[in-house]
């Protein structure tokens, strides 16, 4: 693995649907030149030209998701491997989502997404992958049938939520927490509405929703309601019929 890496022609990453290798690759990403606004006043004149890219995301995004049909965002770890149990669960998650007549979702990349991607698509269900740029990003998973890159994290974000019934939420890391973090404050603004939200893994996720009780709620910056938001289980049909109160008709 570590030759294969030193190689540069094996180092690749996308730029939108664009992939870069070689001496192709670049430094930074889309979003990183869409935010960094230091330096000289050159961003001046090109940001209101990334409005038009934005806008082509977006649309490209809900053209190839309208008729998606119900689905499930499945987040979770990209470095969980084939051989972790947490990636014969999250794949066995996806397939009884799939049988109850759902989609399945998620950031196209390895480890969980592979998994549930997975799932579904062994299943004969609708497996969807959507990608992002990033400086080491290795395309999507082999498991994906409609994948989507995105330069643009909000954009991909949008695209997550607009066409979902709820997340499950596997162990991951700081882009897992944001994605998670994201969907409970647009449940708590009323954004959107029944969307279940489990957090899959009580060992995993319990310090997280004590922290949320006894420190956030106790000292007044949520409500009961909020904090009611995370379904926590370790059973696997448990997490599926959280998703019965906006199953498919």
């Amino acid at each position: 693995m570590a030759d294969e890496l030193s190689d540069p022609q094996q180092v690749e990453s996308h730029k939108g649907p664009v992939r870069l290798r070689g001496r192709h690759l670049q430094s930074s990403t889309t979003d990183q030149r869409l935010l960094d606004s230091r330096g000289q006043g050159e961003w001046v004149h090109t940001d209101p030209w990334r409005v038009l890219r934005i806008q082509a995301e977006f649309v490209e995004g809900f053209g190839a998701l309208a008729e998606l049909g119900p689905a499930v965002s499945v987040f979770g770890s990209a470095r969980i491997t084939p051989d972790d149990p947490m990636y014969a669960t999250t794949k066995l998650i996806a397939e009884k989502l799939c049988a109850r007549g759902y989609g399945i979702i998620t950031g196209g990349g390895p480890g969980a997404m592979e998994a549930a991607n997975r799932g579904a698509s062994e299943c004969g269900g609708v497996s969807v992958g959507l990608g992002i740029e990033l400086p080491h990003e290795q395309g999507l998973n082999d498991w994906v049938d409609l994948g989507i890159n995105f330069r643009y994290f909000f954009v991909r974000k949008t695209m997550f939520v607009k066409y979902s019934q709820g997340y499950v939420v596997m162990p991951g890391g700081f882009g897992t927490m944001d994605e998670l973090f994201e969907a409970l404050t647009l449940a708590q603004t009323q954004k959107i509405t029944s969307f279940p939200i489990v957090l899959f893994g009580t060992a995993y996720w319990k310090g997280l929703v004590d922290w949320v009780r006894t420190t956030m709620l106790a000292d007044g910056k949520i409500n009961e309601p909020d904090a009611d938001r995370l379904i926590l289980t370790d059973d696997v049909d448990e997490a599926v019929d959280f998703f019965d109160a906006v199953a498919p008709g």
